[in-house]
């Protein structure tokens, strides 16, 4: 292999003579970027997902990522070009002599016309993801489907794949996936097979398993004259034939590790739109949560390299732990609509639970402390340090406050989103409010009670008012009023009560929240 190297490194190597040749190694190719062409060859490695050992099969899998890439990029993948040796030791692409090797031959593509180029540009809009969904879309219409390619998409099949990706990764626990992201994760997962096991079977049947591209990420999509979609998996079916939304899946999971989330659901809907598959979208989540885990598992399989300088090893922990925290998003969302309120005293942390609960539930937060400034026409940012029940914080404007933000949950947990509404809810009728609302619309609720010891809720306090941009008005003498007329939860069934102390352990404390109201869910579709 170094002499093929040592020459496709040379410009006069190539028919075309480029004025230069790159050369950029992946763990299973090189790849000589010549002047407006590029030539791939494939390493002799086994990796036992995929075996390139023979010249025969390097050169079949070459023949194979022409096929199939033709699907997508017809005129970017040429052909097979092989590569030969004289009788005087020479080595070219053309003439006589004993064939040593073989190289796909593709067009090179504009950097800077690359989907994630143009996503960190801004440049891409709205009507090129729906164009990229269109695409897509057609190319899975007309996608091999049926026979082997079905068994791919079977729910024994799919099982195998999780089974295999959790025992995979236990000797990752704690390393680059915390222990309780793990647990929870495998817990979701054997419920989601077991709960949709039908939804999975009539996939199979109505021929959503077809024949994808495999690994369609945004470094793979080019928004040119043309959309390009190129750089498919050829060398393992396992990898490339799945459920249709499985693939789209891929995509939004890449578009949301890389920050594009408004991207990711205008794709989405766009997709939804051309294929009529709406029975997808029960699917989604669960497919993101595999992809997001498999980009974990992937990159922490190269700290098993010993010779990994202590720097890049670094790297490598913070890139998959954050793909591992992804899927732990995925697989807390909510499905369906759950009506959630905080309840405290002011300065006890209700509004950072409420923040980082909805961050993993997918859930809407209605803060009153905005809402209720908004109502009076009033920027969130101005400062009202009004005497306890004066000014803006009367009994009726605080009345109209919770009846708005009940109008505002209703509306939303009618569009399907679970609501978390942020306030204090000192007095047992607003939370009569809530829990009308939750038997009306027959959503589960729950409430979470904020606690803090009065000494560091002092020094919160003291913090809060010199930050200019932070809409509470919440000063220490309030506290003291406000503790007088704050009426004890008791009301409050034990399933749905859940107390935070948000000084001691709030984090493991949320994390039990985020389980016991997925679980919760979950029990429900049993």
């Amino acid at each position: 292999m170094t002499c093929i190297i040592e020459s496709m490194t040379r410009p006069d190597f190539y028919p075309h003579h480029p004025e230069t040749v790159e050369l950029v190694q992946t763990h299973i190719s090189y790849i000589f970027i010549a002047g407006n062409y590029v030539y791939k060859v494939k390493k002799p490695v086994n990796f036992g997902f995929l075996d390139f050992t023979t010249l025969e099969k390097r050169k079949f899998y070459c023949q194979e990522e022409l096929r199939l890439n033709k699907r997508l990029a017809p005129s970017i993948y040429l052909d097979v070009v092989p590569i030969v040796r004289d009788n005087l030791g020479s080595l070219s692409t053309r003439g006589d002599g004993e064939i040593i090797e073989y190289a796909v031959r593709m067009k090179k593509l504009p950097l800077d016309k690359m989907l994630k180029t143009l996503l960190a540009q801004g440049q891409a809009d709205a009507k090129i993801m729906d164009a990229v969904a269109e695409k897509i879309a057609q190319f899975h219409t007309a996608a091999q489907t049926g026979g082997s390619i079905d068994e791919m998409g079977s729910i024994k099949t799919i099982r195998r794949n999780c089974e295999e990706n959790f025992a995979q990764t236990k000797k990752y626990i704690d390393v680059t996936i915390p222990a309780y992201q793990y647990q929870f994760i495998k817990e979701y997962v054997e419920r989601f097979l077991a709960i949709n096991k039908q939804l999975l079977e009539k996939r199979v049947v109505e021929h959503k398993i077809r024949d994808c591209h495999g690994d369609l990420h945004l470094e793979h999509i080019c928004i040119d004259d043309e959309i390009i979609i190129f750089d498919c998996i050829e060398f393992n079916e396992r990898f490339r034939c799945s459920d249709v939304a499985a693939e789209v899946a891929f995509l939004t999971m890449d578009l949301d590790y890389n920050g594009y989330f408004r991207q990711a659901e205008g794709f989405t809907l766009s997709y939804l739109t051309y294929s009529g598959d709406m029975d997808m979208k029960a699917l989604l989540n669960f497919y993101r949560c595999y992809y997001a885990y498999v980009r974990g598992k992937v990159i922490s399989f190269r700290l098993d390299q010993q010779e990994i300088a202590i720097v890049e090893r670094a790297a490598i922990k913070q890139t998959s732990s954050k793909y591992f925290d992804l899927a732990y998003t995925y697989a807390a969302h909510l499905e369906k609509p759950a009506l959630i309120l905080t309840a405290g005293l002011i300065g006890s942390g209700k509004s950072y639970q409420a923040r980082h609960l909805a961050g993993r539930l997918g859930a809407d937060v209605i803060r009153t402390d905005i809402l209720r400034k908004e109502l009076l026409q009033i920027s969130p940012a101005e400062k009202h340090y009004e005497s306890f029940g004066r000014g803006i914080y009367t009994r009726d404007i605080s009345q109209k406050t919770y009846e708005k933000a009940v109008e505002l949950a209703a509306e939303r947990i009618q569009h399907g989103k679970s609501v978390i509404i942020d306030a204090s809810f000192k007095n047992r009728s607003d939370r009569e409010l809530v829990f009308n609302l939750a038997d009306r619309l027959q959503v589960p609720f729950y409430v979470i009670e904020c606690t803090c010891p009065d000494d560091v809720v002092k020094i919160r306090l003291e913090k809060r008012m010199l930050e200019k941009d932070n809409p509470s008005d919440g000063r220490w003498e309030i506290l003291q009023e406000q503790k007088k007329q704050y009426e004890a939860l008791s009301e409050i069934p034990a399933g749905s009560y859940f107390k935070v102390d948000t000084v001691n352990n709030p984090e493991i404390l949320r994390q039990d929240i985020i389980h016991t109201i997925k679980m919760a869910e979950l029990r429900i579709k049993e």
